[in-house]
């Protein structure tokens, strides 16, 4: 009978405190960065490491022209960081997919680990520069109507490329701004919108270039003219869309085949870790995953050659 009562007061008293905590006024507090002096922090051992290897490789690129990781292609996959950073974290990935190929399965998967790392740094720069330029081909309806309404209002298509940058999203803004920094230095326009159209695999934005270029040179309405260039572009990313639709169940059939026995292989390995023994201890086992592969390869790039539709 005594453990009720005890049992309401604690809570009551609980009730006051959690209570007092939520209404009480409180103090206006300094931020700490206020109260003490600016300090900078020293940096740490891998961060002076990292710097240092850097440096080295910066040294050793500038004194050979090395065409691997460009700053170009960094630049078109939108990664802000040198041929020497990118280099290193490479190196970084290598050593570290060395290790863990020694630790599981001794040197010759380090070996190959090791031969994989630049492969696949060129592929995430790929993928990167892909993703980026659908990106920018996604844009360009919203770029079209942020230059006819900037011509519309009166301003130049310099201007009207500016404020095109400043409103647009990435990478959109960052190559209107690329464009107006070249224009600014004394390029020509119709050169820095080629580059840009060249750079980013985009034929939609050729066609904006030479319809500003045939304006320079004629004259004419150049904000109709955009918005009809628009109406086009939309036009053809909703065929665009269409197509990539009716491709999609014919993709996803051929990843499905194509994985396929890779994951029977490896179901077997599981299940019965000894009956794949044959395929790798024969010579004739050996000749047959290579036919295997060489066949695969075949299929793969006919089944890509028949889903892959241009228009």
């Amino acid at each position: 009978m005594t453990i009720l009562p005890l049992g309401v007061g604690l809570f009551s008293v609980a009730l006051f405190l959690l209570g007092f905590v939520l209404l009480a006024p409180r103090r206006a507090r300094v931020p700490l960065d206020r109260r003490q002096p600016a300090q900078n922090q020293a940096d740490s051992q891998l961060t002076r490491f990292a710097g240092s290897a850097v440096h080295l490789v910066d040294g050793y690129f500038s004194q050979r022209k090395v065409r691997l990781f460009s700053r170009e292609a960094l630049e078109n996959a939108g990664l802000r960081m040198g041929q020497s950073d990118f280099f290193v974290l490479v190196l970084a990935g290598a050593f570290v997919g060395a290790l863990a190929g020694f630790i599981v399965a001794g040197p010759l998967l380090a070996i190959l680990f090791v031969l994989l790392a630049p492969l696949a740094g060129h592929l995430v720069i790929g993928f990167l520069t892909g993703k980026r330029r659908a990106l920018f081909d996604q844009q360009l309806g919203d770029t079209l109507q942020l230059l006819s309404g900037g011509l519309r209002a009166g301003h130049s298509i310099l201007r009207a490329i500016d404020a095109a940058a400043a409103e647009s999203l990435s990478p959109t803004a960052e190559e209107m701004r690329r464009v107006i920094t070249e224009t600014s230095l004394g390029r020509d326009l119709q050169s820095s919108l080629t580059d840009t159209a060249e750079r980013m695999r985009s034929d939609d934005f050729v066609w904006i270039a030479q319809a500003i270029q045939i304006n320079r040179e004629v004259g004419g309405n150049l904000a109709e003219v955009l918005d009809q260039v628009g109406e086009t572009i939309r036009e053809r990313s909703e065929i665009k869309g269409h197509i990539k639709s009716l491709a999609a169940e014919g993709k996803f059939s051929a990843y499905i085949l194509m994985a396929m026995p890779f994951g029977i292989v490896a179901m077997l390995m599981v299940a019965n870790p000894g009956y794949m023994n044959s395929m790798v201890t024969h010579l004739l086992g050996w000749i047959m995953i290579g036919a295997s592969l060489v066949m695969m390869t075949i299929g793969g790039l006919w089944m890509r050659k028949i889903i892959d539709l241009k228009f």
